[in-house]
This record gives C-alpha cells, sequence and structure tokens, in this order.
C-alpha cells in the first residue's frame, strides 16, 4: 500500500514506513500526478481534497491532521468510495489558551479589567465548551450560544445569538464553517454589539464579513484575529487595525499536533488493519513540561497575564505578522509550536 504524508506533519517520520510505502511532500506540491497511484493520504489543511485532486486516483483514504475537514470534499470522497478522517478536538485547548492569553494581552495594554466581565462564546464545541468551562477560573461569566445543543440539551443555560451580542462584554467566535455560518459576523451582528466590547475571531476566517468588520472598528475596545478571509493573502489593514493579529495558529500547541498526529495514524491503522498502530501515539522526545504546563490563575490580572505570557508570548507573534502581513504562508508554516496551559 502506497501513502502520501505531508512532510510538515510532526512525528510521523519513521511511524508507517514498515507497513507502507510512503512517500512525503509538501502540502503545496500534492497534485493529481503524484495521487493518481497511490493508495492513501495524509494531508493538512493547505491540500484541497476533492474531485479536482483525486478523481481518476486509486487514493481509498485520506486523513487530515487537523481538527476540521473544509478542506476534503467529504459528500464527494463519500459517493466515490473514499473513507476520511479528522482529528475533531485535537487543538482545542490550544485554541482555549489562545482566547485567554490574548485576553489578558490586549487588557493589560489597554487598561481594561477583565474580572467579572461577560464572555459571549458563540459555539459550545470542543472549542467553546472548554473555554465556557474555565472562564470562571479567570474570573469571567460565560454567556453561551450553541444552537443545535440547546435544541438537543434544552434551552436552560444557553442564549440565542441577539441576546447574547447586547449583553457580553468579550464575543469569541468557535464555530464551524458552513452555509449557516458563512459571515455570519456582519454589519446586524456588529451592530448588536454594544461599545467597548472585546471581539475574538479564532475560528474560520470566512465567519466574518470583513468589510463590515472594518466598519465598526472603532466600536471595539479590542480587536484580536488569528483567521482571515483569503488566507494566506490577508488584509494588511486588519493586520494593523487589531490589537492582536496572528497567522492561524492558534491552535498550533505541541499538544495539539501530537494528538493529530496520533488520530490521523489511528484511523489509518484501522482502515489498513495494522493492530500495532491502533493505540499510536508519538514520541516526542521532549519532557512532559514541554506539552503542557499548570497555569495558576490565583492572583491580580497582571500577574495572570504574565504567566500566560511566559508560556505563550503572543504579543510577539503578533509583532511578527504586523511587521510583515505578506509572509503571513511562511509565518505560519515556521511557527513553533508551543506549551500548552491546563489549570
Amino acid at each position: 500500500m502506497k501513502i502520501i504524508i505531508d512532510d510538515d506533519i510532526p512525528f510521523i517520520k519513521g511511524v508507517l514506513e514498515r507497513y507502507c510505502d510512503v512517500e512525503y511532500m509538501k502540502g503545496e506540491d500534492i497534485c493529481p500526478e503524484n495521487v493518481k497511484d497511490a493508495d492513501a493520504m495524509m494531508v493538512r489543511t493547505w491540500t484541497v481534497c476533492d474531485a479536482s485532486l483525486l478523481s481518476g486516483s486509486k487514493v481509498r483514504f485520506v486523513a487530515t491532521a487537523t481538527a476540521g475537514m473544509n478542506h476534503i470534499d467529504t459528500d464527494w470522497c463519500r459517493r466515490n468510495g473514499i473513507y476520511t478522517a479528522n482529528a475533531p478536538g485535537c487543538n482545542a485547548m490550544g485554541v482555549v489558551q489562545y482566547l485567554y492569553t490574548a485576553l489578558f494581552c490586549v487588557a493589560e495594554l489597554k487598561g481594561i479589567s477583565l474580572k467579572g466581565k461577560k464572555i459571549g462564546i458563540i459555539g459550545a464545541g470542543n472549542v467553546g465548551g472548554r473555554a465556557a468551562a474555565i472562564a470562571p477560573k479567570f474570573g469571567l461569566v460565560p454567556v453561551v450560544c450553541d444552537p443545535p445543543r440547546a435544541a438537543v440539551e434544552g434551552p436552560e443555560g444557553f442564549h440565542d445569538l441577539q441576546e447574547l451580542l447586547g449583553i457580553s462584554d468579550i464575543v469569541t467566535l468557535h464555530v464551524p464553517l458552513y452555509e449557516g455560518t458563512y459571515r455570519m459576523a456582519d454589519e446586524n451582528f456588529f451592530s448588536k454589539m454594544p461599545k467597548n466590547t472585546i471581539f475574538v475571531n479564532a475560528s474560520r476566517g470566512d465567519t466574518v464579513d470583513e468589510a463590515a468588520l472594518a466598519r465598526h472598528l472603532e466600536d471595539f475596545s479590542a480587536l484580536v484575529l488569528d483567521v482571515w478571509h483569503g488566507e494566506p493573502h490577508v488584509s494588511e489593514m486588519l493586520v494593523q487595525a487589531a490589537d492582536i493579529a496572528t497567522p492561524h495558529i492558534a491552535g498550533y500547541s505541541l499538544a495539539g499536533k501530537v494528538n493529530a498526529t496520533a488520530a490521523a495514524v489511528r484511523a489509518f491503522a484501522d482502515f489498513a488493519s495494522i493492530d500495532a498502530l491502533k493505540g499510536f501515539y508519538p514520541e516526542t522526545g521532549l519532557g512532559k513540561e514541554a506539552v503542557s504546563r499548570f497555569l495558576d490563575t490565583e492572583g491580580s490580572q497582571s500577574e495572570v497575564a504574565g504567566r500566560l505570557a511566559d508560556i505563550f508570548p503572543i504579543n510577539e507573534e503578533s509583532a511578527l505578522l504586523k511587521a510583515a502581513p505578506g509572509d503571513f504562508g511562511r509565518l505560519r508554516t515556521e511557527y513553533q509550536y508551543r506549551t500548552e496551559f491546563y489549570v
């Protein structure tokens, strides 16, 4: 069996070689010509897996070492007998870490007190659910909107979107991208938010109408953006306008990458009936503290902000993108996976 693997998936080299004919290549170099004789693929978000890539190939398995699957046409794959797999929740705590590190960073930069503020969390899945659960540890009050969960679990504990926008001091998006969330943050959305709200988007760039966002820049007390329309060709104006601007690295924690690689390999092991790899977990060669560190949330806001920045110097990452917005792709590709926290 031949498998093509994105060369930038970490901790995977040497894992499958004894079972398969393995070919590594850069995600952007994967094309119809070099997948036509492959049986399986392991990719990241750089590789769009649809009819234009896979039609006429031997491929019957595609795993993405990412939480999201927007780059895979799962309907087309299913109709054509191609099994697909992803790593849901693999980087959820990394995104939660990004959210709270960014909030405490901008609060310190702009003299904003976060204590007792309402954090409006739109989407309470793997990321949003965790963000809501630990909000009280940071002195914040979670306000949650998740219509699919509310429909199943009942309305208690959930707010509708209009109510959330009207009462929240912080609004943060944690929704997947599909027709119902495409540009959901539009003119009407931003007009419902009170003045001096903090707005964060670390979900998908196209959940936001960037033209509407631009018209409301002066309404925010702080703006944090990790995801963008048209990546890697992003709006330089919005990069400079945001208080924190980063190149889609919210989920780029070491733990998240380890989890994603583990999920992809395990999915392939199930597909190919490789019993020895069905419980696979990568050996990083790094100490436990390099993967996840305890975060003490007790103390003043400045003390907590300092501890967060010590683990993840987010302002330095933002400065790199602000200095060279045109290097978005390179900055994302060369990003050094960071340590997560747990509380």
